[in-house]
């Protein structure tokens, strides 16, 4: 099974404490797409000038999360020349430890969106062998980013490369699922998909046209074609007032190189998330059927 650890946001190396996730943005969003002879770095990735644009400075957004998390996130602050050209003379040298940087938000960040975005900043240099670290937010909604602390479902959920940890994912209608550990996070054609190169999984919610329909009678609506696997193949578990059902093929079955696994939860009034996973390793079985049991009707509703 395929497994990710963090990685700094600075120079990329892999970070073996996972309560501290890194992620860095590559550019400034106002120089997403430009003529990559309009990019000019300063002598180190951090330092930046576009063409048209502006200048740049990376910087380090630390987030307190819940469940002892920190999100350390390496993104852009647009600066004026002068102050570019000023971390330019004292970067890596002396001076550095007292570099102050003035400058705007220059990156859209999810869930805060345009809050940050454009949001005047200060950074300053806390570690000399880091970037700066943004130490205040001026703006009324976006300063929460650095004094709140942040349920890391809501927020991680957002991000859609590879997590060093679990995430519980909003699917919608007060559905959830678990992301696991380095997945990858899209969304297409009304369903969620989370992948690795070994392993896949898609989630698709279903409503019941037929109201007041037993969850147990709607489910086998559900399976109505499904093939009929032997019964170690198969489990079918009570839930409340509804049924969790998943049988899973192997390559043997079917004749296709991954093992199959397809999970359905069923709950009153008339609604259904259904799983499909695929995997290499037949004993990420088990990994399949944590995520379908993982799947509840039940969401976080507590204030963000």
């Amino acid at each position: 099974m395929t497994t990710h650890l963090p990685t700094c946001a600075c120079c990329g190396d892999a970070l073996a404490d996972e309560r501290r996730i890194d992620f860095g943005f590559n550019l400034p969003d106002a120089a997403l797409g430009v003529p990559e002879e309009t990019v000019h770095r300063l002598g180190v990735r951090a330092l930046l000038r576009v063409d048209g644009v502006g200048c740049f400075i990376r910087c380090l957004l630390a987030v307190r999360l819940t469940q002892d998390t920190e999100l350390v996130l390496g993104a852009w602050v647009e600066v004026d020349e002068a102050t570019l050209l000023r971390a330019h003379e004292l970067w890596e040298r002396p001076g550095y430890a007292d570099l102050s940087i003035e400058g705007t938000f220059a990156n859209r960040i999810q869930p805060w969106g345009d809050d940050l975005l454009g949001a005047e900043v200060t950074a300053k240099v806390a570690d000399p062998e880091e970037l700066p670290c943004v130490v205040e937010v001026r703006h009324p909604v976006a300063a929460g980013v650095l004094t709140r602390t942040w349920d890391r479902d809501h927020v991680l959920s957002r991000f859609p490369f590879p997590l060093p940890v679990d995430v519980r994912t909003d699917l919608g209608d007060h559905w959830s699922v678990l992301r696991t550990s380095g997945l990858t996070a899209s969304f297409a054609d009304g369903t969620d998909h989370f992948a690795a190169a070994d392993r896949s999984a898609a989630v698709s919610l279903t409503r019941d046209d037929v109201p007041g329909r037993a969850p147990a009678d709607f489910l086998d609506v559900l399976l109505s074609g499904a093939p009929d696997t032997r019964p170690a193949q198969r489990l079918r578990e009570p839930l409340g007032e509804g049924v969790r059902y998943a049988f899973w093929l192997t390559p043997q079955d079917h004749g296709r190189p991954r093992h199959e696994f397809y999970g359905m939860v069923v709950v009153a009034p008339g609604t259904a998330a259904g799983i499909f996973c695929t995997y290499e390793d037949p004993a990420d079985l088990a990994w399949a059927q944590r995520i379908w049991r993982s799947l509840d009707r039940v969401v976080n509703d507590a204030a963000r």
